[in-house]
């Protein structure tokens, strides 16, 4: 840091004064005197740690004053403690920050605290007030050391999975590549959960132990099981969705980056590119013991790059559109979070469904398994199956805020700059929320709008635990609205409620990691089961399934038909 500031050291507390004053003076001048002498007095009188000055701090957040004042006495309270901490150290060569100090998390801690407190619906949707201030507290005495910035990844992860929230979670396609670097490791086994067992579902190495269909029983030593526990310590979900945090925690092989492959390595080191695995056979019985190669991340991603590239600005088609025969069209589609694709996928269902009226079908099967969501694809389906217009349930849209305090904007980043200032569309305030009337329809037009030429054979959309977010919502408008069937596991999201719709990114200051912070809370008007969606029709799939190939869901639908 230029002028010799990133040398500063704790024991430099004349220099500490000095800075508060120059920063404080060059803003606000004679507005600033009384509270620049209580944070520069009290560092001083209670020597330099970290746990006094915040009592410092916490004393001059008690001084009436305007919000502009508060804001940026604020900043240049941090800006001198980032400067007084030092530099985090480095390894030689690599950019990669080793150590962060103890004075630069607690600043990301207080940025964070506060945007989650000011700005999040749901903090208290699932936890009280008391259970999250202790949660708080003990990611607080958790950065009070130096950390590793892995382990100050896995710090917040573990706190922000306590909130219970499906959409709070340092996201790992939003951080910048220094973390993304650092941190994201992949491993090559493809599998699910079935009963809590890992059982393989693709085989890239060539390995015949590791087939579909075997079951891992321990890897490097450590049982699956336990292997799951410590995993469901920063699996997201909203309330008391089990199914989906287990969902949360397969391989799929569809994405560049996934949960277990991030935190795996982190919960259990390892220090070379294998691993030692336990094996059991789904034929035979039999147990193997022995080492498998990971691949690498190239290979990895290789046999998804342009589904991957569509969805971050290509244009490759990402659902399929099959006739199982004559009378029955299949729609596979594994993700709607289409916002930076440059395909067209209303047209691509436009030239769908009229597909599907010009030969005459009379089922439909709509597959949304693995799929959390992302735009509301769905609304458009829903509008092309209903032969009258769907009202949609009355939910209370509720946010914590009207506009976003001036300290926190520096750290917030967004696709809509009206997030920051909801204004006029911010009304009713009620117990510390705002209902938030920006999206609501006109009244009396709080409904989707059925075509002209609806599909009007019989529907069926297979789900699971995956669907959690706008997916979640579609399922729960077909089945409360018999528009269709549903068939597979219990969804994830929860019909208590959940958060998501707005979202700021939240980028703390010296870690520079990122966390995605909701701000649209969608509540029931009345008291619901704290559970995802039970499907019409439940089929659990089976290892034996697996290994043949079988898609247990699809063929359960299939005799259906016959």
């Amino acid at each position: 840091m230029a002028g010799g500031i990133g040398r500063l050291t704790l024991s430099d507390s004349s220099y500490w004064r000095g800075s508060v004053s120059f920063l404080i003076q060059r803003k606000l001048r004679r507005q600033t005197l009384l509270a620049e002498s209580i944070i520069a007095r009290e560092w001083y009188r209670y020597g330099q740690t970290w746990g006094k000055a915040q009592r410092a701090l916490h004393s001059f957040l008690w001084i009436p004053m305007a919000s502009r004042t508060r804001s940026l006495m604020l900043s240049a309270f941090f800006l001198v403690i980032i400067a007084a901490s030092g530099q985090a150290s480095e390894k030689p060569g690599s950019g990669i920050v080793s150590r962060i100090p103890a004075l630069q998390l607690q600043a990301d801690f207080t940025v964070f605290m506060r945007a989650y407190e000011e700005l999040h619906p749901g903090l208290y949707c699932y936890n009280t007030k008391a259970q999250m201030d202790a949660n708080f507290g003990e990611l607080q005495n958790q950065l009070n050391h130096d950390l590793t910035l892995q382990e100050t990844y896995l710090a917040f992860s573990v706190f922000l999975a306590k909130i219970k929230c499906g959409h709070s979670y340092p996201n790992f396609f939003n951080q910048p590549e220094t973390v993304v670097k650092a941190l994201f490791q992949h491993q090559d086994r493809v599998f699910r959960w079935l009963d809590r067992r890992m059982i393989i579902t693709r085989n890239f190495s060539g390995e015949a132990r590791l087939d579909a269909g075997n079951e891992v029983l321990s890897i490097n030593g450590t049982p699956v099981d336990q292997i799951l526990a410590r995993l469901m310590t920063i699996a997201r979900a909203d309330g008391s969705n089990d199914a989906k945090r287990v969902s949360y925690l397969e391989v799929s092989g569809d994405s560049r980056f996934e949960a277990f492959d991030v935190y795996f390595p982190m919960f259990f080191p390892q220090t070379d590119t294998s691993m030692k695995l336990r094996v059991k056979s789904l034929t035979t019985g039999m147990i193997s013991a022995f080492d498998a190669v990971a691949l690498t991340y190239e290979q990895r991603v290789a046999p998804i790059k342009s589904e991957d590239e569509s969805q971050h600005g290509g244009d490759t088609p990402l659902w399929q559109l099959e006739f199982l025969d004559e009378r029955t069209a299949y729609l596979k589609m594994k993700t709607w979070a289409l916002f930076n694709s440059k395909w067209d996928w209303k047209a691509v269902l436009d030239n769908a469904f009229t597909e599907i009226a010009k030969r005459k079908i009379t089922t439909l099967v709509i597959d949304v398994r693995g799929n959390e969501g992302g735009n509301s694809v769905g609304d458009v389906i829903v509008s092309k199956l209903a032969r009258q217009d769907v009202p949609v349930d009355q939910f209370r849209r509720l946010v914590r805020y009207k506009r976003v305090p001036d300290d926190l904007v520096p750290y917030l980043d967004t696709w809509d700059p009206s997030f920051k200032d909801w204004g006029s569309a911010a009304v009713e305030p009620s117990e510390g929320y705002y209902r938030l009337n920006k999206y609501d329809d006109e009244p009396g037009r709080e409904v989707i709008r059925a075509s002209a030429h609806p599909f009007t054979g019989k529907t069926y959309v297979l789900v699971n635990a995956a669907n959690s977010s706008a997916t979640f919502e579609f399922a729960q408008i077909m089945q409360q609205n018999k528009l269709g069937i549903l068939v597979g596991q219990p969804t994830g999201g929860n019909q208590r409620g959940i958060n998501g719709g707005a979202f700021f990114f939240l980028r703390l200051p010296n870690s520079k990691i990122e966390i995605d912070l909701p701000l649209l809370g969608v509540f029931p008007p009345a008291e619901r089961p704290d559970a995802g969606l039970q499907p019409d029709i439940t089929v659990q799939p089976r290892a034996e399934d697996i290994a043949r190939g079988v898609d247990t869901e699809l063929d359960e639908i299939k005799r259906r038909l016959k």
